[in-house]
């Protein structure tokens, strides 16, 4: 790809989000920080509130580590797992005062040192937790269940603990442990400890045991091809690595690793069953996505392309100059605009087309230069990230872009509008070259340099420099395989996204930036996590009337999710109820670009979409910017009925448009 160019926008320190906390090891406390990662709120506050690394849920306190293997709770409104400290593990001698800091990280895992010296890598997807005690120390237990039984082998290296709400864990050590019946211990340890919650009978024992001596360290995932993810584990021994996959690993993985199944080891998790998988790499293919600036099928129908000239005339006509301070909502005004102008480019209406181009120019050029008057772009040099003046010192505006949630949401809107601009006119394109890579880098930077467990992980081709300035994919979880929007905040259920399709917008609009400068890497990696991101949200987002990861009671009353947690499902917005179903599938679609039909090709679910969420047409609050996105879907499969529909719209989402609209249903 192209060299690239120097950070170009103004540098300052956030306020916002404040200094790093005690919890990040000083070797790491240093630009850039992830800001979105799954193991968030080991770091954030008290550093106390749990998170779910499959298939356990986690806390640390006062120096110790909780150990859930959780139960679901499901209601037809929300699905949740409900944290109960089954098992505590920490150093006796450990003062309770000290802090856990996270020393290591990487795609797949996080590394704890706890006090007493101890060592936890955290591996998502691993069914034991592994406790590395690296001085002499003595090691204490303890459950709030009752201990009905313990069963230890000759050499006091394996102990199985039965409790009484009906939960078995086991214990193995490299050395021996003399464990009473109150899970107490009298003698120090040095060695390695393995947690595991037995899920099932002999045969599920007896696979945990003979795969307890090799534990992973940590976890690197690859973009090894356009469309393909790779993921590697460093172990401790060349002995065989069992991991849990998940049922999205598992539909995407090639051979042999699919040949490497064990379904007799398995553990629920809220993202559906995971099965053992004995290997030390896995590969996952995902299906092409193959979309570019315009229409797949392209529109050659004269009366059709008509009513689009009339619609885009009437559009530009309208238009005014975008007077929000918002980034969001400025960003999708861009947006807006920009999609104006593909269309009219696509049907040939050059006279909107110049048009549109110039007030896209006139109205993407103050961001670039700073000049915008109400709000700007800055560099955070505290965390290592693009936020706004206005969320600089107060953590609410923007909706909290400066402890940055939702960056990807807000930057893939400008890097589209960007992108476009780029294209129609190359050199401004040239001139502000600069910052549009930068507002891409935000979310869009492949990989670092970092030491991290005494490997160095490899630089790839792509956006990436020898000082990195963000984060590594600062939204998107390799392992779940679709982004975070939430950002530096304390979350009970931890890292949330609500808009997947916004998250698919902004892989697919970097994969446009890449196009408009001939960067063919920055094009491949777009649209490989656009696929997978819309694998994610098909899989977990979109409800299936025969879905085999929701309940019953959950299924029959929703098809789509509203906000996903990572360790809830809900129904609700954070800006609407859960009866407000035309909004729920809004937040779902939007905006409508070309790639959006890859999100939804199953005809059959989106007919079930379309009739549950038209459900809410009857109420009289309903607003006609929501209706048009039912509309939009119900022109998969009943066009005409959808045409009349559209027509009879009197207003738009702020990021929509009649002549969208129209280019949308004329294009199927």
């Amino acid at each position: 790809m192209p060299s690239l160019l120097p950070q170009p926008f103004p540098t300052t320190e956030n306020v916002a989000a404040g200094q790093p906390t005690k919890f990040w090891s000083p070797s790491l406390r240093q630009l850039p920080l992830p800001t979105n990662t799954a193991w968030l709120n080991f770091v954030l506050d008290e550093g106390s509130v749990p998170e779910y690394l499959h298939p356990y849920l986690i806390q640390v306190e006062n120096g110790a580590l909780n150990l859930c293997y959780p139960n679901r709770i499901v209601d037809s409104s929300f699905i949740i797992q409900a944290f109960v400290p089954n098992l505590t593990i920490r150093g006796s001698s450990s003062n309770p005062m000290r802090n856990h800091c996270v020393t290591s990280f990487d795609d797949l895992s996080v590394t704890l040192e706890l006090p007493g010296h101890i060592t936890a890598p955290l591996v998502r997807g691993c069914p034991y937790v592994t406790f590395i005690f690296k001085e002499s120390v003595v090691p204490a237990f303890s459950t709030i269940h009752a201990v009905l039984d313990l069963k230890s082998n000759e050499t006091r290296t394996k102990h199985k603990i039965s409790m009484n709400n009906g939960q078995t864990w086991l214990m193995y050590s490299s050395e021996s442990l003399c464990l009473s019946a109150s899970l107490a211990v009298e003698h120090e340890f040095k060695g390695v400890l393995r947690v595991a919650y037995l899920n099932g009978n002999d045969e599920t024992e007896s696979i945990l045991d003979r795969f307890s001596s090799t534990y992973p360290l940590e976890g690197h995932a690859v973009i090894s091809a356009p469309f393909e993810i790779t993921y590697r584990w460093a172990k401790n021994n060349p002995g065989d690595l069992i991991m849990l996959s998940l049922p999205m690993h598992r539909e995407l993985m090639t051979f042999p690793d699919c040949q490497c199944i064990c379904s007799s080891l398995s553990y629920n998790s809220i993202d559906g069953e995971m099965q053992g998988v004995v290997s030390d790499a896995w590969v996952m293919r995902e299906d092409p996505v193959a979309v570019g600036w315009h229409s797949l099928k392209g529109i050659a129908d004269e009366d059709r392309r008509r009513e689009i000239f009339d619609a885009l005339n009437q559009d530009i006509a309208q238009w005014n100059a975008i007077t929000t301070d918002s980034t969001y909502f400025h960003g999708k005004a861009l947006a807006r605009l920009a999609r104006i102008a593909l269309i009219a480019e696509e049907v040939k209406c050059l006279d909107v087309l110049q048009m549109a181009t110039d007030f896209l120019k006139s109205s993407v050029t103050p961001w670039m230069e700073g000049n915008f008057g109400g709000n700007a772009l800055l560099y955070d040099s505290t965390w290592g990230g693009l936020i706004s003046q206005n969320g600089l010192n107060n953590p609410g505006a923007d909706f909290g872009l400066g402890v940055y949630n939702d960056h990807h949401y807000h930057m893939g809107y400008f890097c589209y509008a960007g992108a476009v601009l780029a294209k129609l006119d190359p050199a401004w394109g040239t001139a502000y070259k600069a910052h549009l890579y930068t507002i891409a880098e935000d979310f869009m930077t492949m990989n670092h340099h970092i030491k991290q467990n005494n490997s160095v992980l490899p630089q790839s081709s792509g956006i990436a420099r020898k000082s990195p300035l963000f984060p590594r994919f600062r939204n998107f979880d390799f392992w779940v395989l679709h982004s975070w929007a939430g950002g530096l905040t304390e979350f009970l259920d931890g890292r949330n996204q609500e808009s997947t399709s916004e998250a698919v917008n902004a892989y697919y609009s970097a994969s446009l930036l890449g196009r408009a400068f001939k960067d063919n890497c920055l094009v491949d990696m777009g649209l490989t996590l656009a696929a997978f991101e819309i694998r994610a949200a098909q899989t977990l987002w979109h409800v299936h009337r025969n879905s085999s990861l929701y309940e019953s009671v959950f299924v029959s009353r929703n098809r789509m999710l509203g906000v996903l947690w990572a360790n809830k499902r809900d129904t609700g917005l954070w800006f609407a109820p859960p009866e407000w179903k035309e909004c729920r599938l809004g937040i779902q679609l939007l905006p409508i670009v070309p790639i959006t039909e890859f999100l939804f090709k199953d005809l059959d679910f989106v007919k079930d979409l379309v009739e549950w969420a038209s459900t809410s047409l009857s109420r009289p609050d309903v607003k006609d910017e929501w209706k048009g996105f039912i509309y939009a879907l119900q022109a998969l499969y009943a066009p005409n009925e959808a045409l009349n529909n559209v027509t009879a719209l009197r207003e738009h989402d702020d990021g929509n448009s009649l002549s969208n609209l129209l280019w949308w249903v004329h294009s199927r």
